[in-house]
């Protein structure tokens, strides 16, 4: 059974920063893993994937402040979120899927899901 656990979401002034964690268990060696967020009234949309090739897919609007990454044993994704904007504030949702090579920002592409850790930017 794959588990997804996030951790790190918290209150930060704009332009400082935060890293999110997930822990992952259950998942075969061949998988993806990425983040996703959610502000009210907004869609659920894809901000950056890696999968165990280490191949990384980042969304026009967060590329160069965010950084995905995963610890070597590939059991914890993180997020890095560097100058962070006020619109950032939202839900942060990590997920994952076992077709490691249809790597992408869809969220029709995961299957599981994470439960969230918000993210609340002030100015």
């Amino acid at each position: 059974q794959v588990q997804l656990v996030e951790s790190g979401g918290g209150s930060v002034q704009a332009g400082g920063s935060l890293r999110l964690s997930c822990a992952a268990s259950g998942l075969p060696y061949r998988n993806k893993m990425g983040w996703f967020r959610q502000a009210p009234g907004k869609e659920r949309e894809g901000l950056a994937v890696i999968n165990s090739d280490g191949r990384q897919t980042y969304a026009p609007s967060v590329a160069g402040r965010f950084i995905i990454s995963q610890d070597n044993a590939k059991v914890t994704l993180y997020l890095q979120l560097n100058n962070l904007k006020v619109e950032d504030t939202a839900m942060y949702y990590c997920a994952a899927d076992v077709r490691a090579d249809r790597l992408g920002l869809d969220r029709s592409l995961y299957n599981y899901w994470g439960q969230g850790t918000q993210v609340t930017v002030s100015s």
